[in-house]
């Protein structure tokens, strides 16, 4: 689909991380985000708790706090920093404590954590300098995990989204994307994000996970999830008007419903041990 949920790496020429007007504009409506968008794999959640040291986890661009719920669930306590004030509040009023801060300016005032996860968030993060801050806030042994959703309706569905789309915001740059993107567009950007993770040589184990799933969708479900997603939360009314009318019509022709393709993809690693600033590298030999 032609658009960029929260949680997708971005495959075009825009820098995700600089694409500050998408990224501010997730909580306009904080509680149709938190109802509509799935949660994650269970094999996941307990692979990263599995996996780290300890019990203290925090949640980068926690949104809502629909992933930092779930862990919170599996025994975590769980800090989140999220720049949206308004997920924020949301989030807060579930339970969770979170400040209001980019995670690149976000001051941990000393605080470490046996976990940093980002659910759907990454790529609105410097990936260099978000990778050197994962390493100053994990203990060490603390593991810092990256994930996200793949969304892939089938093409009965994606094809009328992309051509509603184009005409409902033909200025778009996101037209230039095709209706369904392949996989292994999304696997070369984990890739890319464990790449900057390496770069800082203050991880070791680095390693990419993989997790398929399906979901159901009635019209009025993927109806509900749909505005909620990047290219449709800064269109005007008239605009996603116009693109849900043409994705429900498709969702009626199918019987009312469809089954939603998932990819969970995750990139992970181990905190080595004493964090070694930039220039506190070894010197050469």
């Amino acid at each position: 689909m032609p658009i960029l949920p929260r949680e997708q790496p971005e495959p075009s020429p825009a820098v995700p991380h600089e694409a500050r007007r998408m990224a501010e504009s997730f909580g306009v409506d904080a509680q149709r985000y938190d109802q509509a968008r799935p949660g994650y794999p269970d094999a996941l959640v307990a692979r990263i708790v599995a996996g780290s040291p300890g019990p203290d986890v925090l949640d980068v661009g926690c949104g809502t706090g629909i992933a930092a719920r779930q862990f919170q669930a599996a025994g975590c306590v769980v800090l989140g920093v999220e720049p949206d004030a308004r997920m924020a509040d949301f989030a807060r009023a579930r339970g969770l404590p979170v400040e209001v801060a980019a995670f690149e300016a976000w001051q941990p005032a000393g605080r470490t954590f046996d976990a940093a996860i980002a659910a759907q968030s990454w790529h609105w993060v410097d990936p260099v300098v978000g990778a050197m801050k994962a390493a100053r806030v994990l203990r060490p042994g603390g593991r810092l995990a990256i994930f996200g959703h793949v969304y892939e309706p089938p093409a009965e569905v994606a094809e009328p989204f992309a051509a509603a789309y184009r005409r409902a915001a033909p200025d778009s740059p996101l037209n230039s994307q095709p209706a369904r993107r392949p996989l292994d567009l999304y696997q070369a950007a984990y890739a890319k994000f464990a790449d900057k993770i390496r770069e800082t040589e203050q991880f070791n184990d680095l390693e990419q996970w993989r997790f398929d799933w399906e979901q159901s969708y009635t019209r009025d479900q993927w109806l509900d999830l749909l505005p909620t997603t990047g290219g449709l939360t800064q269109l005007r009314p008239d605009q996603l008007a116009e693109i849900l009318d043409a994705v429900g019509g498709a969702i009626d022709s199918l019987g009312g419903r469809f089954t939603m393709n998932y990819t969970t993809l995750a990139a992970t690693a181990v905190r080595t041990g004493a964090f070694l600033g930039p220039s506190a590298k070894s010197p050469p030999t």
